[in-house]
C-alpha cells in the first residue's frame, strides 16, 4: 500500500524523496526530515510501511529508521547517525552557534560557557544511547563500485521503538531542557551553523532573525547521467541560513569552504549514484520569520 502511494506521488515529489534516500544510504546524510509540526499518526505509518517493503527488496536499506520527536518525523540512517553523534561529541567537526538571544545575533566562542550547549550535548549524549556505535563499525559509511553502502552493522538499540523496529521514538528527548526545537534539528540535521536559543526566548530569537538581512546557503545534488539523459535535475539536498553581517564572506567563509569539502568527501564515496554536488549562496531581506 504504501509503495503504490509513492508510485501515485507526482514524479517531482518522488524524484526529491528519492534524492534524500540515496543521501541517506550513501552517507552524505545522516538524517532527513520529512514533515515538520503534523501528519502523525498516518504519515507515520505509511513510511513505515514504506520501509518494510524496502528492507524487503534490498539490504542497502537495512539500517534505514523512521524517527519521532514529538511532531516531527523523520528518515535516519542508524549507523549514519550513529557516527554523527559520536562525531558532535568528540568535537571532531562541531558546528558554529549563533546566539539569537542576543540583537544583533552573535556567533558564540565560549562554548563551554553556554548553558543552551550544555544542555544540547546532554541531548546528543541521549541520542548516544540509542544509537551507538561499536569500535568494527566507526569508520565512515563506505560504497563499493556500485555505490552500495557497506552493510557493517553498528548495535543500534530500538527498544524505543515501541513495539515497531522500524519506529524510533525520542520525543522525551528534550524533557527536562530549554533546548528549542530549531536548534535540535540545526544539529541533528547536520548544518555547519545552528541558531542556539531557549524555549524561553522563543520571540526575542524570532525578532533578532527577521530584522536582519540574511545569507541562505544551498547544497545542490544531481544523479549520475544516464544514456536516455543528457542530464539530470539538480535537487536541493540542503539548505541553512546565516545572518548576513556574519557571513560576509560568503561562500568563502572557513566554516563554509570546510563544510563544502566534507560534502565532497561523503559525496566522492559514491561516485557511480551522483552527479554532481555545489553550494550556491543568496541574500534574503528583511522578513517574518517563523522559528
Amino acid at each position: 500500500m504504501a509503495a503504490q502511494i509513492f508510485l501515485q506521488a507526482p514524479s517531482a515529489n518522488r524524484f526529491s524523496f528519492f534524492i534524500h534516500v540515496m543521501a541517506l544510504c550513501a552517507g552524505v546524510r545522516p538524517v532527513v526530515m520529512v514533515d515538520y509540526g503534523g501528519k502523525l499518526p498516518e504519515l507515520q505509518q505509511h513510511l513505515c510501511a514504506l520501509l518494510r517493503f524496502c528492507h524487503k527488496e534490498s539490504h542497502i536499506f537495512e539500517h534505514l529508521r523512521v524517527m519521532l520527536i514529538e511532531d516531527m518525523i523523520y528518515l535516519v540512517h542508524r549507523r549514519g547517525l550513529a557516527e554523527h553523534v559520536r562525531s558532535s561529541l568528540n568535537s571532531d567537526a562541531p558546528p558554529f552557534f549563533v546566539d539569537l538571544e542576543q540583537d544583533p545575533p552573535q556567533m558564540i566562542r565560549e562554548r563551554e560557557d553556554n548553558v543552551a550547549v550544555i544542555q544540547l550535548v546532554s541531548v546528543q549524549k541521549i541520542f548516544s544511547l540509542h544509537f551507538p556505535i561499536t569500535e568494527q563499525s566507526n569508520e565512515s559509511l563506505p560504497c563499493n563500485k556500485t555505490g552500495i553502502v557497506s552493510t557493517d552493522t553498528s548495535s543500534v538499540d530500538d527498544s524505543t521503538a515501541l513495539g515497531n523496529p522500524d519506529c524510533i521514538d525520542l520525543s522525551s528527548c528534550l524533557q527536562d531542557t530549554k533546548i528549542s526545537i530549531p536548534t535540535l534539528n540545526g544539529w541533528l540535521l547536520g548544518y555547519p551553523i545552528v541558531y542556539l536559543f531557549s524555549t524561553e526566548h522563543i520571540e526575542e530569537a524570532i525578532h533578532n532573525l527577521s530584522t536582519k538581512s540574511l545569507r541562505v546557503f544551498r547544497i545542490l545534488i544531481s544523479r549520475k547521467k544516464t544514456r536516455a539523459k543528457v542530464t539530470e535535475p539538480e535537487e536541493e539536498l540542503m539548505s541553512f541560513s546565516v545572518p548576513y553581517d556574519l557571513s560576509m564572506g560568503g561562500s568563502h567563509e572557513p566554516w563554509a569552504e570546510a563544510f563544502l569539502s566534507d560534502m565532497h568527501e561523503r559525496w566522492g564515496r559514491c561516485k557511480p549514484a551522483w552527479g554532481a554536488l555545489h553550494m550556491e549562496v543568496t541574500e534574503c531581506y528583511p522578513q517574518a520569520i517563523v522559528l
